[in-house]
């Protein structure tokens, strides 16, 4: 990609904004950083992942870190920033627009420059333009950053250059710029960063589930899925697509795929590909057949997690990693912040933070990990998707339903009309100190404790990350 003198725009300050606009100018562009917000909305707050553009920007964003206000950085550069409405004259001379993932394609200045014919790509494919090492790519609606984080150890058990980079909090440019040769990056796709892109084109791809989320934004289950096709779309012979054989819509997808199609599956031993057998994982792999390690001696537990191992190990495997190294990393591997993270005890009570479940697919796999006595902190930013699956489970399983945020009124009704007794749910309001209060007021043992919100975190958070380091902080604080 040919950066040298051309005019970019790019637009939404987040993450994968600043990342862009600062490769762009390295490579000697003109670049304009545009935003809707005012500059001074950012000041001593900083910018939500993927940007804040615009009253119709979705209010369940893919959050991710929040960045300190930088905008001094990027002038020192050289960088234009533009702040406020954006107006059709921002695309004047424009030959590119950089669009940051949170950006719906549909706003005005997007739908302007598609009908100038000025190309719109998004933060990952320049990314990919401009990479030098092959890319893996993740995708699915649950489970992607410890499936990520995990291939990230597998690739660096063999390879001396690696990057972890994407939808997990970095941006995935500026991971390929480091990388360069010689190397390997893992990549977490969401759909929002598939949108606008057109020729993203990773070596080894895997889509690890496909339910109900984001459909804010994209619409129909329908949309949603074709973003998360998008990503191995490009994909020629010489390349893999690993899929979830368990999933039928994600098994579907081999009929939509022109590269070499490999499974995983938890529930079904596999001619080729990653499988259970006999409580072990195991690899199979052009007539080859390899032994990884046993499910008790794997570092992450749960169902969930041992389709998340399956899916890291064969597309680590596919990199070229050895079955050795491969099964040091699963023994080792202890899961990632605010999935299932062990917080601490409290006269005999376990407490737990999977804040980073922000849908109902994602919090009924943490209600799968115990087998009941949960007393649950459950609600947000309600996605206002069905909870029926969700429901039956928290039926099953939990004793005590703590409620917080805008959805609980709805999830209230929900339960009480699936069944749940209306004695045993509490709501906490916007306060999540009340919510901790209760749950240790009522809970004993051999009860858990567990914060999996199946909710998003926009109404009382900026991002799940501060939600579960709220819990934490006040959980160690009892």
């Amino acid at each position: 990609m040919e950066l040298q003198g051309k005019k970019i725009l790019v637009i939404g300050a987040g993450i994968s904004g600043f990342a862009a606009a600062k490769v762009a100018k390295k490579f000697g562009a003109e670049v304009i950083l545009s935003d809707a917000k005012s500059e001074s909305d950012f000041k001593g707050t900083g910018s939500r992942e993927q940007g804040a553009v615009s009253n119709q920007q979705d209010k369940n964003s893919n959050p991710s870190s929040l960045i300190p206000n930088p905008f001094h950085e990027l002038r020192e550069l050289g960088i234009n920033l533009k702040f406020g409405k954006q107006e059709e004259s921002l695309l004047e001379g424009v030959n590119m627009v950089i669009v940051s993932p949170a950006v719906p394609l549909r706003i005005p200045i997007l739908q302007a420059a598609l009908n100038k014919k000025i190309p719109v790509i998004s933060e990952v494919e320049l990314a990919f333009n401009l990479a030098k090492s092959p890319i893996c790519a993740v995708t699915g609606t649950n489970g992607k950053t410890t499936t990520v984080t995990l291939l990230g150890l597998l690739l660096a058990s063999q390879f001396e250059k690696v990057g972890v980079g994407g939808n997990i909090g970095v941006a995935l440019s500026e991971v390929a710029l480091e990388v360069g040769e010689g190397g390997y990056i893992a990549a977490e796709i969401s759909s929002y960063q598939m949108e606008a892109t057109n020729n993203f084109k990773p070596h080894i791809s895997a889509v690890l589930n496909v339910t109900p989320d984001h459909l804010k934004r994209h619409g129909t289950m329908e949309v949603y899925q074709a973003m998360k096709e998008k990503m191995f779309a490009q994909e020629t012979a010489e390349d893999f697509l690993v899929l979830n054989y368990d999933d039928e819509k994600v098994r579907g997808m081999k009929s939509r795929a022109g590269c070499r199609v490999l499974y995983f599956s938890r529930k079904k031993i596999l001619d080729e590909g990653a499988f259970i057998s006999d409580g072990k994982l195991i690899i199979k792999f052009d007539g080859k057949t390899c032994e990884l390690c046993t499910i008790d001696e794997l570092g992450i537990k749960g169902g969930h997690n041992v389709e998340n191992a399956l899916a890291a190990s064969m597309c680590a495997f596919l990199a070229g990693v050895t079955a050795e190294n491969i099964c040091k990393v699963l023994k080792s591997f202890q899961g990632v912040e605010h999935r299932i993270e062990f917080v601490r005890e409290i006269d005999g009570v376990k407490y737990y933070n999977d804040s980073k479940a922000t849908n109902t697919d994602s919090a009924i796999k943490a209600l799968e990990t115990f087998a009941g006595h949960i007393v649950l902190i459950a609600g947000g930013d309600d996605k206002l998707t069905d909870l029926t699956d969700f429901l039956t489970l928290v039926n099953q399983r939990v004793d005590t339903l703590i409620l917080v945020g805008d959805a609980a009124n709805r999830f209230k009704a929900d339960a009480i009309k699936n069944g749940f007794d209306a004695a045993k749910i509490y709501d906490a309001g916007y306060s999540m100190e009340k919510a901790v209060d209760i749950a240790k007021n009522i809970s004993t043992p051999p009860q858990v404790v567990l914060l999996s919100p199946a909710c998003a975190s926009f109404d009382m958070y900026d991002n799940f990350e501060e939600r579960g380091k709220d819990f934490k902080r006040i959980v160690n604080a009892l």
